[in-house]
């Protein structure tokens, strides 16, 4: 009672917790979201403003604004005076030293007036002019003595054109040629620079001035009717009418959203739990099995809240990959239940419940019934694509349902189911990872283990090649019968390979080994039957050495469960009879079966070990043998603590019956050729 109590207070522990870190993670965000969209009719009743709004300009409509702000700025130029002043003082200098052999001084007053005029007006670079022109800037601001002025771009000059206007200030053929050999061209440079604060400034001030807003809704006034069809202006203003709603929401909604959270998940938490207790209540007193369960439930919520709240899209989240574990694991029913709470709790969180919900059911039970059982690797790579698949046919027929033409299709979420798919194939090695945290056996690793090339059975095969084929043997049967009666056979299978490996260690003394020379003779009772109740204890030895998984060790420690090594138990008795027995000498250490899988093993054991001391295998022997072996079985309480039911152990005993039947045929006798 007390186990049991503390039982289900783990169990409670658990789910409260599991309850409280999915509450934590789940976004608070009370955004309503209404469904309409652009050249559709409108949904719902007449929305009517229940307060005043602004309405907000388009993207479209605030991008056409900004270019047409843009392309009216006039960007401003600085005036550097200085330069002109120290171009006129380089040809005076020049002139003084060599210029005034070549040029009278009439003509040096006129270049160096020109000079003056054309550095007052100013002189661009060729690079800013074209930017200019290619941004179809009409005029700049040319600041000048700290004072800005408009000047018509189609009036600056560049350095050739003050060049060609230096070269026309005398027309005569004499003057030009005497110019062109005074290197007028040095004293001309580039005297506007592009001030970029002063500009920016303006930019920005002028794109600040753009309102936002187009309109303003006042309380009370009609937005749009019932049935009336969502044209442009419509649509901007319910979109910024659902904003408003949004902003309104206080400190007191993200409370109530909360509340919310919490009742919806002790719901959802309480129906997986009452799930589990009706139908799969062996997996809430397991605790492995229990907290493999749980961590799926709370995992990907949380992994969904935190895409969500970094703004990612939920449908890369691989869902399916929960029920395929589960399914692979543990059973396919649990994996859908399971499924369906998570993508219940994810629902609180995304804008279209409906569709979500829609996709990730669909998907769930395209991803458990398309893998039945894991055998191999490439499995997984076929429930990636017939789940990416699965997604795009739904969501697909879902569009044409919903939208109007194709180019209003979200090809975006085509994108993230393929995305979907590709970390989908991650199951495997995430698998892996689990069969190891939460010692699980996956049907993988069970086909990988009945490989007779592994090291421990090759060494039982030549060290022990009886017992080899005793487990072969048993394994036939064992398989035979589980899948009769509808358990695990590959489980089984592997487990028989394994049950006798302890034999390795003393392979002599087990009578399928020896050839002739039996070593017991020597031997007191007491002493061969510790040798071979030791074959338990080494078989779980060898098998925490080579790393073998739970679920094999438990064949091995339960095959013989808490049964006694009858032949030394009897004859000790018999030579003692007025002797009180130490019954723990003779006593497997056990314990007995506790599963379907681990009670055919020991009745497959016993039978094919028990029938190899039949003298004739008729039909009536082997049924007579079958029958005596179990039936003792039964009477010593062996199957009490697994779920074997009385049909189930009449149809064993029907397949035991058939397959020894089989297995010991008798042969036909070749005639001998005559001489």
């Amino acid at each position: 009672m007390k186990q049991t109590a503390k039982s289900y207070l783990f169990i409670v522990v658990v789910f409260v917790v599991a309850t409280v870190i999915v509450c934590v993670f789940l976004p608070r965000d009370r955004a309503i979201n209404l469904d309409f969209e652009e050249g559709k009719p409108w949904k719902y009743e007449q929305l009517t403003s229940p307060f005043s709004f602004a309405v907000y300009k388009s993207e479209r409509a605030l991008q056409q604004e900004r270019a047409e702000v843009l392309s009216a700025q006039r960007p401003y130029y600085i005036l550097e005076t200085d330069k002109g002043v120290l171009a006129v003082d380089s040809f005076s200098k020049a002139y003084s030293r060599e210029l005034h052999l070549l040029i009278r001084p009439v003509l040096k007053q006129k270049i160096a007036r020109k000079l003056s005029e054309l550095y007052d007006d100013g002189i661009i670079s060729s690079s800013d002019l074209n930017h200019l022109q290619a941004d179809s800037i009409a005029a700049i601001m040319l600041i000048k003595y700290n004072v800005a002025t408009p000047k018509p771009v189609d009036e600056l000059l560049t350095v050739q054109q003050a060049y060609e206007q230096m070269m026309a200030i005398d027309t005569t053929s004499w003057g030009r040629y005497t110019l062109q050999n005074s290197n007028l061209n040095d004293y001309i440079q580039p005297n506007l620079r592009y001030d970029v604060t002063k500009s920016e400034a303006a930019r920005n001030e002028a794109l600040n001035g753009i309102s936002l807003t187009s309109q303003v809704i006042q309380k009370d006034q009609k937005i749009i009717g019932a049935g009336d069809m969502v044209d442009e202006e419509h649509y901007q203003t319910l979109v910024s009418y659902q904003q408003e709603l949004n902003k309104r929401i206080d400190e007191r909604g993200i409370q109530m959203t909360l509340i919310g959270q919490v009742l919806l998940m002790i719901l959802f938490v309480c129906a997986y739990f009452l799930y589990l207790f009706n139908y799969r209540r062996n997996y809430l007193f397991e605790r492995n099995r229990l907290l493999f369960l749980v961590t799926q439930l709370t995992v990907f919520p949380v992994v969904a809240s935190w895409i969500f709240n970094n703004g990612g899209g939920l449908m890369i989240v691989p869902l399916a990959m929960a029920p395929v574990m589960i399914n692979i694991f543990l059973d396919s029913r649990t994996a859908f239940i399971t499924h369906t709470i998570i993508t219940l709790i994810i629902s609180l969180i995304v804008p279209d419940p409906f569709i979500f919900v829609l996709l990730q059911l669909t998907g769930g039970i395209a991803a458990i019934y398309s893998l039945t059982e894991l055998t191999e690797r490439i499995q997984i790579f076929r429930v990636a694509l017939v789940v990416a698949v699965c997604y795009c046919v739904v969501f697909f027929g879902y569009e044409l349902i919903t939208k109007s033409t194709f180019a209003s299709f979200d090809r975006r979420m085509y994108i993230h189911f393929l995305l979907n798919g590709v970390l989908l194939l991650f199951t495997y090695p995430l698998m892996l990872l689990y069969e190891k945290f939460f010692r699980f056996t996956s049907d993988v690793t069970l086909m990988e283990l009945s490989n007779f090339n592994i090291k421990l059975l090759r060494q039982l095969s030549e060290n022990a090649p009886g017992t080899f084929q005793h487990s072969m043997q048993v394994s036939n049967l064992a398989a035979a019968a589980a899948n009769k009666v509808g358990a695990s056979s590959l489980l089984v299978r592997t487990g028989a390979m394994y049950h006798d490996i302890g034999k390795l260690e003393n392979p002599i003394f087990f009578t399928e080994n020896q050839g002739g020379t039996n070593p017991h003779a020597c031997l007191p009772y007491e002493q061969s039957a510790k040798i071979i109740i030791s074959h338990v204890t080494d078989g779980l030895k060898l098998a925490e050495k080579h790393g073998l998984p739970v679920a094999i060790k438990d064949f091995i420690a339960t095959h013989h469960g808490l049964s006694k090594a009858k032949y030394f138990y009897i004859s000790y008795k018999n030579e003692h009879p007025n002797e009180e027995v130490d019954e723990s000498l003779f006593t497997y250490p056990g314990p007995d079966p506790h599963s379907m899988e681990t009670a055919i093993l020991m009745m497959a054991d016993a039978v094919e070990a028990a029938s190899r001391s039949l003298s004739e295998y008729t039909e009536e022997n082997i049924g007579n043998l079958v029958d005596r072996v179990i039936d003792g079985q039964v009477a010593e309480g062996r199957f009490n603590n697994c779920p074997v039911t009385f049909k189930d152990i009449t149809d064993i005993k029907a397949v035991f019956k058939e397959k020894l039947r089989t297995m010991h045929h008798t042969r036909i006798r070749y005639p001998e050729l005559n001489k």
